[in-house]
């Protein structure tokens, strides 16, 4: 775990310059999440996203992306290679470039929620 606090800080910060009022902050050791309000058309409550320390990597979870997939469209092939599942990607080391575009990423993704939901 330890080897990927630096890994983790990096992209806990991603989320934290995406913060709002609107957006409750769950923080525990290794793991941050935003989560937003309760939405009608989704029926719950939303949650935006989160990083964690796993045993083997570090997961960030943005699920706008799921959402809203077209929020996909031109990402990078070294950004897509990083993705599990739909809207996880998983990191065993640092790389200002991918976080960099992951960071433009989660910015679009908060800007198209606040447009359709109007919520955050």
């Amino acid at each position: 775990m330890e080897m990927f606090e630096q890994v983790y800080e990096q992209l806990r910060e991603i989320l934290k310059a995406v913060e709002t009022p609107r957006l409750k902050v769950q923080e525990t050791k290794g793991a941050y999440s935003l989560n937003g309000p309760y939405s009608e058309k989704w029926k719950k409550d939303l949650f935006f996203g989160a990083a964690q320390i796993k045993k083997n990597y570090v997961s960030f979870y943005l699920m706008p992306v799921y959402m809203y997939p077209d929020l996909l469209d031109g990402i990078s092939p070294k950004l897509k290679a990083r993705m599990q599942g739909k809207s996880c990607f998983n990191f065993k080391k640092a790389d200002p470039a991918i976080f960099a575009e992951l960071a433009e990423l989660t910015r679009r993704a908060l800007e198209r929620v606040r447009k359709d939901e109007g919520l955050l």
